[in-house]
Parts: structure tokens; C-alpha cells; sequence
């Protein structure tokens, strides 16, 4: 039995066709490593978890209608045992929405959308129990509020365990045991994927191949690929990821036919790097497999629908900060000499330099003294960051926190400098530096928000900052800019900057 665990959910994976002894010894390990997480606990537990969540939004349903339109005590009572017969309904859709398959789940768009089927699933089933049984007072109100709460308090639900999940993957707790299929660069390179990311929940316990290429990161060649089947039970390992440059196409082949065959789980690696999965169309072209990959369209529709997006939103905000603004103008200068705003040319869309305004959260000579600090520097490439800058004053530290002193960069966004989303507007010295890739970032707007603020900034490394960058420009859609403006606000209310 193996834990089957991606970034949204868990799902109980019992390949079948194996032999007893291969269960009991991945019964063994898993039992182990999870210190008694096991898979039928995990499922329990989120199950539990979404059905806490579906009777809290049918609640809420209940609770809210009295205000909208309502019901009689009698009315209030049918309504009630209805929502209480339907909950077998909503866990039914869960499973026919495929809530419990991590496979279906991996992304938070995937796993929303997997939410709301299960949702229609149970609501659907209210509105027929309703009629079988001749309810004549059904408020098509509440079976509105009732679907809405219960989508929202499942998202939240499933969030939270998403985190959770995340957690115990770090932590070790949970960890699905992988073999990689082959011992060329890029299957090393997956190898320092899985143990660089633990949260991906991948444990290696080794590589088989045709080459001896000794321990790398603690990870050797168990044997060839002729041996697979019996690595993979003594190991414990519920499945492969192949890297199929070091493999023949044939073997590969018939290696995924013969594994899956017998219940294990196969991965195949694509030389595609940081190409969103949404633009990926599988074709069968005479019975080979082949990826399509969608066009990114920024011009036309688009292009009109993200800049109305940028004015409505930065204009809205602008008016709502207005007092804050005003507020923290006095603070700084109350408490510092020197100017409220703070100007520096950045380089913007097809590398225009333009001035981006900030409040003030440094002392007024803070680029003077900058230089004196670069041994400091706690980043690499060229960034420039540190944890404890002397520079910042009492007030900057809080408007830092807040991400306040961002906020007058709300109106080059109404001037159409900036977006609401975007890659970080860099420094014309930082361009300098910059390889003919890194200048891909410049095809479109600098932005206020972007992946690179809501992704743990002060951790990573230019490499990765550039990377996240680059796969927003690549992957760019309308939804996507709606999604980090969430996240945004998330990051902004924790303080996790």
C-alpha cells in the first residue's frame, strides 16, 4: 500500500496484479515512514475534513436565507432534514469528482474545479429528492446560498489541507518511494528536483540504468532495467519516473506497459521546462503520443480585457487607500527628514525606463550608504537583499510589512507603465547584467504583484526568481493575474513577505 500524495489531496493507491510479499513490504515501509499516517488515515481524516466543511456551508445556507427571504419554522425543519439526507450526495460526488485522486487535484484550479463538480453532484440530488417528495416550499434561494457556501467552505477546507499536506511532505511524514529510469544529466537533475522540493512528496531510493554513475546525493544505481519490477518491491517503491533520453523508445514502450500492467505508477519526463500544463494538448498521431503546446495570445481581446482589469482594479484601490495613504504621508514625515516618496528609474516593457514611486520607507541617503553595505548582501545575481537593513526606518519597517509603500505605484498602472500583475520592474544596472534570456522578462509590463512576490521572495535565489518571472510571461492569461492578486492579499494579511 502506498501514499499517492500531490499538492492538493491524497488518494489511496492499491496497484493491483502484485504479489502479497511486494504488499506486505510496502506495508512495512510506508507504515515506518508515515509514523502512522497511513493512507486509509489520511483519506479518513480529509473526508472527514470536506464533510465538516459541506455541513458548515449548508448551515451557513440555512442561517443566511432568514435574512434573505424567510422560511417558516416548518419550512426551516423540511429544509433542514433535506440538507441532512443530501450529505451522503455531496461525498458520493467527491469520489464520481475524483476529490480523492491526487492525480486529479495536483493543481489549485484543477482541485476547485473538481470542488464545484461535487458540489453540482449534491445540490442536484437535493433539488430531485425535493421533487420525489413533493416539497412544495423549496426556496430556490437557499438551494443558491447552499450550493455557494458549500463550494467556498470546501475551497477553504481544501486549502488548509493543501498546507497541511505540504507541511507533512517537508517534514518527511509522507512520501511516495519513486525509482528514476535512467542515469543521464537530466535524470540527475530529477533526482535534485525531488530532493530540492521536498514538498513535491517524491522520496528517490535509487536509479536503475545502463551506466555506474556512483552516489549522487546519497543515491546509487540499484541495478538495470531488466530488474526493475523486483528493485521496485524491495524497495518499497510504488512507481517510476523515466527519463527517457538514457532509455530506447522501444524499451520505454514496452517498460510502461509492463509497469502499469502490474500496478505501478509511471511518470514520463518531458524536456519541456516551466510550460504550464494548461497549454499541454495530448494528440494521437498514429498511435504516438504527442504534446501540443497552446499559444499564449497577448494581443487583441486580451490585451483590452487585462488593461481594463488594471484600471478598474488600481483605480478602486487607489480611492479605498486614499486615507491610508495620507495617514502614512504624515508619519514619514514626522519621523524622518527627507522627502514623503521615494523615486528610481526602472526599466519597463520593451526596455522604456520609466520613474516608479514608492513611499519612503528608508532613511533619505539610503542609496549613498548602499555600496558600503555590499558585502551584505544576503542575494545573489543582481539583487540586492538583506533580512536586517539599517536603512529602513521604524515607520518604513511597517509600510515594508504591509507592502503600503507599494501602493503609489497604483497610479503607473492607471498611466499604463505597470500592471496589476507582472515580472518585478528591475533597475536599469540590474538589466545591465542580464542574459539575452533573462530579457524575455521585458516583453511584457512590469507588475505590482507578480509569482515572485507571492512565492516566498526573501528564499530565492536569482536563478529561481528569474525562472518565475519568465514563466508568468510565458504562461500569461487573465486567470492567472486573478489568481496572484489572490494570493496577494493572502500574502499581505499573513505578513509572509
Amino acid at each position: 500500500m502506498a501514499v499517492h500524495v500531490s499538492e492538493g489531496a491524497v488518494a489511496l493507491e492499491v496497484p493491483a496484479g502484485t504479489s502479497n510479499a511486494t504488499h506486505r513490504a510496502r506495508r512495512k515501509i510506508t507504515a515506518t515512514q508515515t509514523q502512522g499516517l497511513t493512507p486509509s488515515v489520511l483519506r479518513r481524516r480529509l473526508m472527514s475534513a470536506d464533510a465538516a466543511a459541506v455541513s458548515a456551508g449548508l448551515a451557513v445556507a440555512l442561517v443566511a436565507i432568514q435574512f434573505v427571504a424567510p422560511l417558516t419554522m416548518a419550512g426551516l425543519r423540511a429544509h433542514a432534514l433535506l440538507a441532512l439526507a443530501s450529505l451522503p450526495a455531496f461525498a458520493a460526488g467527491a469520489f464520481a469528482s475524483r476529490l480523492y485522486r491526487s492525480r486529479a487535484n495536483a493543481r489549485r484550479i484543477d482541485e476547485l474545479a473538481n470542488v464545484i463538480k461535487a458540489t453540482g453532484f449534491g445540490v442536484g440530488f437535493m433539488v430531485i429528492a425535493a421533487f420525489g417528495i413533493q416539497m412544495k416550499e423549496l426556496s430556490r434561494g437557499w438551494v443558491l446560498l447552499a450550493g455557494l457556501a458549500v463550494v467556498a467552505a470546501l475551497a477553504v477546507e481544501r486549502t488548509v489541507a493543501r498546507n497541511i499536506f505540504a507541511e507533512l511532505r517537508a517534514a518527511g511524514r509522507i512520501s511516495r518511494r519513486i525509482v528514476i529510469v535512467g542515469t543521464d544529466a537530466h535524470a540527475i537533475g530529477l533526482l535534485h528536483l525531488f530532493q530540492r522540493n521536498k514538498t513535491l512528496g517524491y522520496e528517490v531510493v535509487g536509479f536503475v540504468g545502463p551506466d555506474e554513475i556512483g552516489s549522487r546525493g546519497g543515491v546509487s544505481v540499484l541495478g538495470s532495467i531488466e530488474d526493475l519490477e523486483a528493485l521496485l518491491a524491495v524497495h518499497g517503491a510504488s512507481g517510476v519516473v523515466v527519463s527517457p533520453a538514457s532509455v530506447p523508445e522501444i524499451e520505454v514502450n514496452s517498460l510502461t506497459r509492463r509497469l502499469t500492467d502490474n500496478g505501478y505508477h509511471v511518470a514520463i519526463s518531458s524536456t519541456l521546462r516551466d510550460i504550464d500544463v494548461s497549454r499541454l494538448l495530448p494528440q494521437n498521431l498514429d498511435g504516438r503520443s504527442m504534446i501540443y503546446v497552446e499559444p499564449v495570445s497577448r494581443d487583441g481581446v486580451h490585451h483590452i480585457a487585462k488593461r481594463t482589469f488594471d484600471i478598474v482594479v488600481a483605480s478602486s484601490l487607489l480611492v479605498v487607500t486614499a486615507p491610508v495613504l495620507a495617514a502614512v504621508a504624515i508619519a514619514i514625515k514626522a519621523t524622518s527628514r527627507g522627502p514623503v516618496f521615494f523615486r528610481q528609474t526602472r526599466v519597463g516593457r520593451n526596455g522604456e525606463h520609466f520613474t516608479m514611486v514608492k513611499l519612503r520607507s528608508m532613511v533619505a541617503d539610503a542609496e549613498a550608504r548602499k555600496a558600503e553595505l555590499a558585502a551584505l548582501n544576503e542575494s545573489d545575481g543582481p539583487l540586492f537583499k538583506m533580512s536586517h537593513d539599517p536603512r529602513i526606518t521604524t515607520v518604513g519597517r511597517f509600510i515594508r510589512k504591509t507592502s503600503i509603500d507599494e501602493l503609489p505605484q497604483l497610479v503607473a498602472v492607471i498611466k499604463g507603465e505597470m500592471s496589476m500583475v507582472g515580472p518585478r520592474p528591475a533597475l536599469p544596472s540590474e538589466v545591465a547584467e542580464w542574459d539575452s534570456l533573462t530579457c524575455e522578462r521585458l516583453r511584457v509590463l512590469p507588475g505590482l504583484t507578480g509569482l515572485w512576490q507571492v512565492s516566498g521572495r526573501s528564499e530565492w535565489s536569482f536563478e529561481q526568481y528569474k525562472r518565475l518571472d519568465l514563466y508568468y510571461v510565458d504562461n500569461w492569461s487573465l486567470m492567472h493575474d486573478l489568481l496572484i492578486c489572490l494570493r496577494t492579499v493572502g500574502v499581505v494579511i499573513s505578513g509572509n513577505k
